[in-house]
């Protein structure tokens, strides 16, 4: 564990023999000290520490229970569903205009598996943005009426090619199982919620803010060359800079 990391987990009153007793204890009081400022790389060095070893070193069951863990708090109700893992490098690559094309295509065949339940269903993320670098796997939005609902839409969604790979209070994460390309993520939620809101809000920011893009393409491509093998270390560590955005976004959306 570095040294940061140990400053900040004495600002709020963890002192090392906490985090080798009781590392979900520890992380709890970070969080409850830096909110969603501690991440998910944060959680996963508590869980090193306590175990005596480098993150590096953390088994995927180690790795699993510090995520559940790590979710629990940004999410309410977040747990992983099944056990199939997938270890896909990650590749940030310029815009390539053939992704609405792809998007078009799951769209449709979800429409086809899903009928009305799939209230609405959106190009969302990077690869919705015209001339942003994204990582090449498209992510869907499919907004139902009732989320919990899952024997509406994970059948259907199976058809489609995607399984359900995580839960919590506000939508359901789908992704190809192993042996099939990674070509998209499927994300659903319910229609007039916060998810929703918030995912379309900061793709029409990112489609009028040519600035914002820039500093959010420079940003991925760093995570990228650090993160290669750690997709989740990458999703995190956009994070603040995604919540800064989505505050300038608030203030556009009211004032337009």
């Amino acid at each position: 564990m570095d040294e940061s990391l140990r400053r900040r987990l004495a600002a709020a009153g963890v002192n090392a023999d906490r985090v080798v007793t009781d590392p979900a204890a520890a992380y709890a009081a970070l969080y409850a000290c830096e909110g969603d400022d501690a991440t998910l790389e944060d959680r996963f060095a508590i869980e090193a520490a306590a175990l005596g070893t480098e993150v590096d070193g953390l088994s995927g069951v180690d790795r699993r229970k510090a995520m559940e863990d790590f979710y629990g708090h940004r999410w309410d109700g977040f747990e992983i569903v099944g056990t199939e893992d997938r270890n896909d490098e990650i590749e940030v690559v310029e815009y390539d205009p053939t992704w609405g094309q792809v998007f078009a295509e799951w769209r449709d065949r979800i429409a086809r598996e899903l009928g009305e339940v799939a209230v609405r269903i959106d190009h969302v993320g990077s690869t919705a943005v015209p001339g942003l670098p994204a990582k090449p796997i498209v992510d869907i939005q499919v907004s139902v009426t009732d989320v919990s609902a899952e024997d509406t839409y994970v059948p259907g969604l199976a058809v489609a090619g995607v399984s359900l790979r995580s839960r919590d209070a506000e939508h359901r994460y789908f992704r190809p199982p192993p042996g099939r390309p990674r070509d998209v993520h499927v994300h659903v939620c319910r229609i007039g919620g916060r998810w929703e809101r918030d995912h379309l809000l900061f793709r029409d920011h990112l489609l009028v803010h040519d600035q914002v893009r820039r500093e959010y393409a420079a940003l991925k491509r760093d995570l990228a060359s650090r993160f290669v093998d750690d997709r989740l270390a990458y999703t995190e560590g956009k994070s603040i800079f995604i919540r800064s955005v989505m505050e300038e976004a608030e203030h556009w959306e009211r004032e337009r």
